[in-house]
C-alpha cells in the first residue's frame, strides 16, 4: 500500500482503479500558408465552433454545477469574441502563418501579458486564455483529442485538468480524479465540488505507471491510497455507503418549508445567472430566487440590450417563479465582467474601479433602460429590485429617485407596474456594513455578498492561489460585519439574506440563524443540504 497526499476540493471518497489520462499533442504546422484566404475562413469558422462548444459546456455545467461555477465558459466565449485577440490571429495569418499556429502564438502572447499582470484575478485568466486557444487548434486541425475516460468507471488521474475537459468528462465514468497541478481554488476545483466529484490536487506523487492500480480517494484528509490493504478497503466502503445514505435524505426535504425546530422561518432561494437556470430552480425546490444575476444580457452581444430584450428576460423568470420571489440585481458589469461596446478604461485594479452601480450612476440613460424594463415585467410576478456595490446613501438615494422617474415616465404612457415591488441592496463592502443603519431606512431588504465582503475586509484576492494560506474565510471581522449587518437591518424592519459563497457554508448555518439571518441565497444544487440543516437546527 502506497500513500500520497494532496489538497482536497470535496470531503467525499471515491474508491475505483486508476485510469491516467494523456493528452493528445498538438503538432502546429509552422511552415508558411499556401492559401492566406483559406487559413482566414478556416480560423473564423474554427472560432465559430469553438463559441458554441463554450456555450455547449456552460449549459453542461450549469445543469452538474450550477451558474456560478458554469460561468467561466460565458467568459471563455467572451474572450473568443475579443477584437484584439481577433485581430493578432488575422494579423499573423495575413501575414503568410498558418491559422493553427497563428492562434497558438497569438493566444501565448496575450497569455503572457496577462501572467504578468499586477492583478492576480487578471493573471488567472492566462490560463483561460490558453484553454481557449487549444480548443480553436483541435477544431482546425480536426483533433478529437485523446480519451478522457476508460469504458469503465474509474478514478481518472492526470498531470491537469483545464475546465473544459472537467466538465466534459461522463459523471457515470468518474468515480474521482487526482491531479499533479492545480490549486484548490482554480476553476476545475470549483468545478469538481459542485459537481460532487471527489478530487484531490496538487498531488506531486502522481505517476503514470499507476494506471489500473486500485485506489482510494480520502477527501476527508486529501490523501490518496494505492492498492489499499482487504480492511482498509472494508473500512472506506462502509464510509462510502454510509455517504450515499445521507445524499439520499436529502429527496426528503424537496417540498418541506425551511424552518428550524423551534420554529423560526429561514427562506432558502437560488443564486441564478439567467432564464436557462430556472429548471435547475425548480428541481432543487428553491422558495425563490436571492440573486438573479442580469449581466446575462449584457455579455455576448455587440451593442447594449434594448429595453424590450431585457423586460422579455425579467417576464420569462417572474412568470416561472410566481408566486415565489424574484430578486433581481442590476447590471454588474466591470471588474471580472467587461464587454467592448461599453467602452470601458482598461484599469490596474478594476475589482476598486468603475464597476457596477458607478457604471450605472454615471450613464444614466443606460440604467433607465433596465429599470424601465424591471417595472414593466414586475406585474408578472413578486420582484424585487437590488442595486450590487452601494457604499454610500447618496448613491442608493440616487437610484430609487431614477427608479421614480422610471416609474413616472412608464405610467404616463399608460404602463401596468406592480404596487409591491421591494427595493434592497447588497452589502458587499465594510463601507456599506458601517452605515447599514442609514441603507436600511431606505431598504426592504439586504442581501450580504459575502465573496467581494472577505475580499475587500481582508485585502485579499480569493482569485489569486499564491495567497490560499492567507485567505479566511471564517475571518472574524467578516463574520461580525455579517452580525452587525443583520442588526442593523432588523433596527428598521428590513430584512437580511446572505447570497455569498457563506450562505452555503453548512459550519455557518447554526450562527446565521442565531443571528437572525431571514434568507440564504445559493447555487440550486445546495438548496437542499441548506434546507436540512434549518430544519435540524434546534
Amino acid at each position: 500500500m502506497k500513500e500520497a497526499r494532496g489538497i482536497s476540493v470535496l470531503n467525499r471518497i471515491a474508491i475505483g482503479r486508476i485510469h491516467y489520462y494523456h493528452p493528445s499533442k498538438r503538432e502546429v504546422d509552422e511552415s508558411p500558408a499556401e492559401d492566406v484566404e483559406a487559413e482566414l475562413k478556416g480560423f473564423e469558422d474554427a472560432r465559430q465552433k469553438a463559441i458554441d462548444e463554450q456555450n455547449g459546456l456552460y449549459e453542461k455545467a450549469l445543469r452538474e454545477a450550477g451558474e456560478e461555477e458554469a460561468a467561466v465558459f460565458e467568459v471563455h466565449a467572451m474572450m473568443l469574441e475579443d477584437d484584439d485577440l481577433i485581430g493578432d490571429i488575422n494579423r499573423y495569418i495575413r501575414e503568410g502563418k498558418r491559422a493553427a499556429y497563428a492562434v497558438d502564438m497569438a493566444c501565448k502572447e496575450q497569455a503572457q501579458v496577462f501572467s504578468e499582470m499586477d492583478d492576480s484575478y487578471m493573471r488567472e485568466r492566462a490560463a483561460d486564455i490558453l484553454d481557449i486557444g487549444r480548443s480553436v487548434i483541435d477544431i482546425i486541425l480536426g483533433l478529437k483529442g485523446s480519451e478522457l475516460q476508460g469504458a469503465e468507471a474509474s478514478i481518472l488521474m492526470a498531470e491537469d485538468l483545464a475546465p473544459s475537459e472537467t466538465v466534459k468528462l461522463k459523471k457515470e465514468l468518474l468515480l474521482g480524479f487526482v491531479t499533479k497541478e492545480g490549486s484548490g481554488n482554480s476553476h476545475t476545483a470549483i468545478l469538481a465540488r459542485s459537481m460532487g466529484i471527489p478530487a484531490l490536487v496538487q498531488c506531486g506523487e502522481v505517476d503514470p505507471e499507476w494506471d489500473g492500480h486500485l485506489a482510494i480517494i480520502d477527501g476527508y484528509n486529501g490523501c490518496l491510497y494505492l492498492d489499499p490493504e482487504e480492511g482498509q478497503l472494508a473500512e472506506f466502503k462502509a464510509r462510502q455507503a454510509e455517504e450515499e445514505r445521507k445524499r439520499k435524505e436529502l429527496d426528503a426535504y424537496k417540498g418541506v418549508e425551511s424552518i428550524t425546530k423551534s420554529g423560526r422561518r429561514v427562506q432558502v432561494y437560488a443564486n441564478i445567472g439567467s432564464p436557462k437556470d430556472l429548471d435547475a430552480v425548480l428541481q432543487n425546490d428553491a422558495e425563490g430566487i436571492g440573486l438573479f444575476r442580469s449581466e446575462f444580457l449584457y455579455l455576448n452581444r455587440d451593442d447594449y440590450p434594448d429595453e424590450e430584450t431585457q423586460y422579455l428576460a425579467y417576464r420569462e423568470v417572474l412568470k416561472a417563479l410566481y408566486p415565489r420571489e424574484v430578486i433581481i440585481r442590476t447590471c454588474d458589469i466591470g471588474a471580472d465582467k467587461t464587454v467592448d461596446y461599453m467602452g470601458l478604461d482598461k484599469e490596474e485594479n478594476p475589482a476598486l474601479g468603475f464597476r457596477a452601480i458607478r457604471i450605472s450612476l454615471s450613464r444614466r440613460d443606460f440604467f433607465k433602460t433596465q429599470l424601465r424594463a424591471l417595472l414593466r415585467a414586475s406585474i408578472y410576478g413578486r420582484l424585487g429590485i437590488m442595486f450590487p456595490m452601494i457604499i454610500s446613501l447618496k448613491e442608493l438615494l440616487s437610484c430609487k429617485e431614477l427608479l421614480r422617474e422610471c416609474e413616472e415616465e412608464l405610467r404616463l404612457k399608460g404602463a401596468e407596474i406592480s404596487d409591491s415591488i421591494e427595493v434592497g441592496t447588497m452589502i458587499e463592502t465594510p463601507a456599506a456594513v458601517l452605515i447599514a443603519d442609514e441603507l436600511a431606512e431606505h431598504c426592504d431588504f439586504f442581501s450580504i455578498g459575502t465573496n467581494d465582503l472577505t475580499q475587500y475586509t481582508c485585502a485579499v484576492d480569493r482569485q489569486n492561489a499564491a495567497l490560499d494560506d492567507f485567505l479566511d474565510i471564517h475571518h472574524p471581522a467578516v463574520l461580525k460585519e455579517i452580525r452587525m449587518t443583520v442588526e442593523a437591518g432588523h433596527r428598521h424592519s428590513c430584512r437580511v439574506g446572505i447570497c455569498g459563497e457563506l450562505g452555503a457554508d453548512l459550519s455557518l448555518i447554526g450562527q446565521f440563524i442565531d443571528w437572525g439571518v431571514d434568507e440564504l441565497s445559493v447555487s440550486p444544487v445546495k438548496v437542499l443540504p441548506i434546507r436540512k440543516a434549518i430544519c435540524n437546527h434546534g
